[in-house]
């Protein structure tokens, strides 16, 4: 049986925290800015974790 290679989609978008949480940047912080606020804009900024079984998921895809 083969290796199981990295989903580099995936690999580009979310990555594995030293206690195995995965961390995330928000989407709709890229264009049509003017019309969001300074406070929503600001918390678009930080990234985020992802939860649950999603989060499951993704580290099977990066996995390296």
């Amino acid at each position: 049986m083969g290796k199981i290679k990295t989903h580099k989609a995936s690999a580009k978008r979310f990555s594995v925290t030293g206690s195995g949480k995965v961390k995330m940047n928000h989407c709709h912080h890229r264009h049509n800015l003017g019309k969001k606020s300074s406070k929503r804009k600001r918390h678009l900024r930080s990234p985020a974790l992802v939860q649950g079984t999603m989060a499951a998921n993704i580290r099977k895809l990066i996995q390296k």
